[in-house]
């Protein structure tokens, strides 16, 4: 079995959706924390920071239709999730909920079978497994099931709409992004934008140190300062 997850600079992590907006924060502020020893991070490219060789980094390509025969091979302490796509970019519902709940639930659990105790999700405001719309509806229903997988430690980060820079376009969602911005002076703090390098910031404390039980970050404590 793992080692729990700790402040231990020996620390294993497995970053799962680096390239991503959020998981690029992620890794980033992980390369720098001095509790982190190794970051493992599965992409199906190579990522840009293996071109500066870190020692600390291990990114190995891999198919996530098919990790497993890859994956048992890892020994990792903490897991912090932030897979995720949209619909449109993922072309239907059934690939969007591959992405978005197959994915996370069978890393969480090739994860805890090899003795990882601390897990930590990107969900969504929203997240609710009897929502009736389905993207909350997928959120909330990979949020129950990684309930039952045995973590120690499981955090739900739920962002609202995620500030920053996309790798991609996404015309609608940079639209609202647009009317949000205009609006932030008189709306909540909840219904504000989620600056990705902020949510970042709350799944790394999350595992450095972890916490037992489950803890929910909701996106009114994502846009507070700090």
């Amino acid at each position: 079995m793992g080692r729990s997850a700790d402040s231990d600079p020996d620390m294993r992590l497995l970053l799962l959706g680096a390239t991503g907006l959020v998981g690029s924060h992620v890794l980033q502020q992980a390369m720098s924390s001095p509790h982190i020893g190794t970051v493992i991070a599965p992409t199906r490219k190579p990522l840009a920071w293996c071109a500066t060789d870190h020692p600390r980094l291990i990114n190995p390509l891999i198919d996530f239709d098919a990790p497993d025969a890859d994956a048992l091979e890892w020994r990792v302490d903490a897991v912090i999730c932030a897979l995720g796509t949209t619909i449109a970019r993922a072309g239907s519902r059934e690939a969007f909920r591959r992405v978005d709940y197959d994915y996370p639930l069978r890393f969480a659990r090739l994860a805890r079978n090899g003795g990882a105790s601390t897990f930590a999700l990107t969900s969504a405001t929203g997240a609710n497994a009897r929502s009736r719309f389905f993207y909350n509806r997928v959120k909330g229903e990979l949020e129950q099931a990684l309930r039952h997988e045995g973590f120690t430690s499981l955090t739900l980060v739920r962002p609202g709409v995620i500030a920053g820079d996309r790798a991609e376009s996404r015309p609608g969602e940079t639209a609202l992004k647009q009317v949000l911005r205009l609006l932030s002076p008189v709306l909540p703090r909840s219904w504000q934008l989620s600056p990705a390098e902020d949510i970042a910031r709350h799944l790394l404390r999350a595992v450095t140190p972890p916490r037992p039980g489950i803890h929910i970050v909701s996106a009114g404590e994502i846009n507070s300062a700090g």
